[in-house]
């Protein structure tokens, strides 16, 4: 039995309405947002990292990559930005990165926008771990793909 968060068939449809809502909706993008919150947060277990570290919400994101999509990104791209305000009723960085998940799945889908690679086939948990791994956790941070592929399995099924 899982550790208790957030119930996979929920954060699926979560997921998929808000990157439904910001038009950028993908089977590939809705299986690596819930690996990310898999990993990164054991499906919303946590919402503040632990140790009292920066990252927030159930992708574990920190303020500081908040603010970079906010004002290298969003504010190049107005229609996008404005979504997402709509969507969430926020229009720049502020503390509900930690506590609103419709805004933290859409930082996070951003955030993967910005890639400038392909997302991995949904069915790929393999290359979900590693595209995770250099994307979003970075090749110097501490989380592994096999943790990836662990807690996607775990949460996920």
């Amino acid at each position: 039995m899982p550790a208790p968060g957030i119930n996979p068939a929920d954060l699926r449809r979560l997921i998929t309405e808000v990157i439904q809502a910001l038009d950028l909706y993908s089977e590939a993008a809705v299986a690596l947002l819930l690996g990310t919150a898999a990993q990164e947060s054991g499906c919303g277990r946590y919402l503040y990292q632990l140790a009292d570290g920066p990252a927030r919400g159930i992708y574990q994101m920190e303020p500081a990559t908040e603010g970079d999509i906010w004002t290298n990104y969003l504010r190049y791209r107005p229609r996008l930005s404005a979504r997402i305000a709509n969507l969430t009723g926020h229009s720049g960085p502020g503390p509900w990165l930690a506590w609103d998940l419709a805004y933290q799945t859409a930082m996070t889908r951003v955030h993967y926008l910005r890639v400038p690679a392909w997302l991995p086939d949904p069915e790929d948990i393999e290359a979900q771990a590693i595209y995770w791994k250099l994307f979003y956790n970075t090749p110097s941070g501490k989380g592994r793909p096999a943790e990836y592929i662990k807690n996607f399995r775990k949460y996920i099924g």
